[in-house]
């Protein structure tokens, strides 16, 4: 299976064969993108404009396979936990259709809703049933369906980036939160012993950094973009001038963090995470790491997505300093048939 993320910046492959019981990588890519994101295109010569891109992604990586899994952005779902009554399965599936509606900020008829059964609580009071439900407009899984499909792939699932990046980066037995930092939307999910549980998007991410530094110093965005990149949120580079620019908006991603931990351990009755793992093209600034650490009190890890994943020593020289962008496009390939 290959694992297709199309973001706002990049578009990331990667193809997995399935090896005992992990994986094996048999091919992986990266290409820059200057189009819109999928869920802004309007006209048909735009989305053949992006195919076409993905054509040539997949011709320059040699990636073999046509079959993918592609993955839609967190901010376009709804994700919503709800408690049922013990009921079996198939009772919570007629009950899901039943309660969707009130849930779902969109009329039923225009989405796609799935639900994943996350734990039976038969020792709370009262007992209960917590179900994840996941709604996504119709229109777009079409719009993404097309993209695809156009680029001459055969598309066999679709499904939210961090449901993707939390099979690639969540260990099977504890609650983390799984932050990813891309350039438009800072995402987060809290899981709990490898299922999704909770998730977040905020509209502050890589993109705003850059723009605080660009607005700081008075430099072209691209500059700003290197300074960023290059010196990060260390006080020791540039007299800390990057680090001053940086500081009001990391707080603001800092907040929202803490305010979803909180609301997922007061209304959602979860455990606290025991770690923060970091995905995402933001999330290898320098000092991020440290700087989270020291804000939220949580151990912060830079994810790597290939943990499970065979790679021959060259291939795993190359993506050392990229694998933080593989993360949802490894767990969408390790989907499997």
């Amino acid at each position: 299976m290959v694992g297709l993320d199309i973001g706002s910046k990049t578009i990331k492959a990667v193809e997995l064969a399935k090896e005992g019981d992990g994986w094996k990588l048999l091919a992986s890519g990266v290409i820059g993108h200057t189009g819109d994101s999928v869920e802004h295109i309007k006209e048909d010569k735009n989305i053949a404009a992006l195919a076409e891109i993905i054509k040539k992604l997949f011709k320059e990586a040699r990636i073999s396979s046509k079959q993918v899994a592609v993955s839609i952005p967190e901010s376009q779902v709804f994700t919503r936990t709800i408690t049922f009554p013990m009921l079996t399965d198939q009772e919570i599936e007629s009950a899901v259709k039943w309660e969707a509606e009130q849930y779902i900020p969109i009329p039923l008829k225009e989405a796609i809703v799935q639900h994943q059964i996350l734990e039976r609580r038969e020792n709370a009071t009262p007992p209960g049933v917590a179900v994840l439900l996941v709604a996504a407009p119709r229109s777009l899984v079409e719009k993404y369906t097309r993209v695809v499909q156009l680029a001459g792939l055969t598309p066999m699932a679709v499904e939210t980036s961090l449901m993707a990046a939390a099979r690639a980066l969540a260990p099977v037995d504890q609650t983390v939160m799984i932050i990813d930092l891309g350039a438009r939307s800072t995402d987060m999910a809290i899981v709990k012993n490898g299922m999704l549980s909770f998730s977040r998007s905020v509209a502050t991410a890589g993109e705003a950094f850059t723009r605080a530094v660009a607005q700081t110093l008075g430099v072209e965005i691209q500059q700003a973009e290197a300074y960023k990149r290059t010196y990060g949120l260390s006080s020791s580079q540039l007299e800390g001038k990057i680090k001053g620019a940086l500081d009001p908006v990391f707080k603001m991603v800092t907040d929202e963090i803490k305010k979803a931990i909180h609301f997922y351990q007061t209304e959602e009755k979860g455990d606290a995470p025991k770690a923060v793992i970091l995905s995402g093209g933001t999330a290898g600034m320098p000092q991020a790491v440290g700087a989270l650490t020291e804000m939220l009190g949580l151990e912060v890890v830079v994810g790597n997505p290939f943990a499970k994943v065979v790679v021959n020593p060259d291939a795993a020289k190359s993506l050392a300093a990229f694998a933080p962008l593989y993360s949802i496009a490894v767990g969408l390939a390790e989907r499997g048939e």
